[in-house]
Formats: C-alpha cells, structure tokens, sequence
C-alpha cells in the first residue's frame, strides 16, 4: 500500500481520502486551515493524521487536492518540501461557463505545476475526469499523465488500491487533453450524462 498526503479539505480530499483509508493506504491530510484538515482526518478514521501546512508531506504520494487557481501557488509555496515527491494533480481549470478551459494555449495546471515544483518531484495528472459522486462508486477508470514512468507506476498502484483502474495516457503534455475531457464530462452532464463510469458505462439514466 501507499503512503498519501492530500493537500486541501474539500469534496474530492474527503472522497480520495475515504477510499485511500478504505484501501489501506496511509493518509496524512493538510490544510490552510488547521482544524478543518484535523476534522477531515477524524472523520477518514483509519488512523489518518494531520500535517503542518507548508510542512514536508509525510506521504510518498502528494495529492493536491484545490481549486486550479491554488494549485500552482501551493505548489510554490511548498517549495523543495516537494522534494523526491510524486504530486497527483487533480484539477479542471474550468471557464466561467464550464465549457472550456480557464488558460490559454496548450497547457495544463499540471504542466505549470510541474514548472514550480522540485526538478526530483514528479508530477502526475489524474483524477480530473470522474464526477465526484461516481467516484465515491468506485470502479472507474482513472487516466493519468506524466513523464516520469516510476512515478506512474507508483500512482498507478495506488490507483488499484482503490479498486480502480489505472489508464496511462501518456507524458504531461497529454494533461491538457485529460482537461479538455474535464470540459467534456460537463457537457455530457449538461446532457443528462452525468453518471458515466468509463469502466462501467452509464450508470445513471435520466429520468
């Protein structure tokens, strides 16, 4: 199993940190805020603890868990604590309206992540495309890109451990199409879609 810290407390900390807790992985939570991070870690059980922000991680696995617009600045705030870690980055850097996306050129907030981070961290995109409430489902397709093979064979372990499968769509460049499917997703959703399970198929109708 995995040793994980998540950097954040909202929905998406709580549903990883659950089914990482579930899958017998380690699990650290840090957040801005102290108390909220050590509520969230009550509340994973499992013996999940609470870090320092801006601490070195204690997990081998840093899941930075924000809104697009933090991800890049945490990253940079954390500096060389980043260091020898391997960073899952699971934003969608939405548009005001969700139909496309929030930068510019062909790009990734895993790519400007990685910009900022520890040349010996490794960046691994992952996780964007699954709405959270399938995700609490379990079972689904997880697609990840990164450049460093070890790291993602690393992420893609963990990723099993959660009784999911790993789907390797190769370097990070391939990050800013996984966030274009992010873009996608919504559509779908808008379209009444909104339980797609690449593993299962559709998992919930419209009425």
């Amino acid at each position: 199993m995995s040793s994980i810290s998540i950097i954040g407390t909202g929905n998406m900390a709580r549903t990883i940190g659950a089914l990482a807790v579930a899958g017998g992985n380690t699990v650290e939570v840090m957040g801005r805020d102290h108390a909220k991070a050590a509520d969230l870690a009550k509340a994973l059980g499992g013996g999940a603890t609470t870090g320092e922000w801006g601490a070195v991680p204690a997990g081998d696995i840093v899941i930075v868990a924000l809104l697009f617009d933090s991800v890049v600045p945490v990253v940079a705030h954390y500096g060389d604590a980043l260091a020898g870690k391997v960073i899952i980055e699971i934003s969608n850097p939405f548009n005001a309206t969700a139909d496309g996306l929030a930068h510019r050129g062909v790009t990734s907030i895993a790519q400007e992540a990685a910009k900022v981070a520890p040349a010996s961290a490794s960046v691994v995109k992952g996780f964007n495309t699954i709405f959270r409430h399938v995700l609490e489902q379990g079972r689904s397709d997880v697609f990840i890109a990164g450049d460093d093979a070890q790291a993602k064979a690393i992420v893609e372990a963990f990723i099993k451990s959660l009784g999911m499968r790993p789907m390797d769509a190769g370097g990070l460049v391939m990050a800013h199409w996984l966030e274009g499917a992010g873009v996608l997703t919504m559509g779908l959703a808008r379209h009444g879609v909104g339980g797609w399970n690449f593993a299962l198929g559709v998992t919930e109708l419209p009425a």
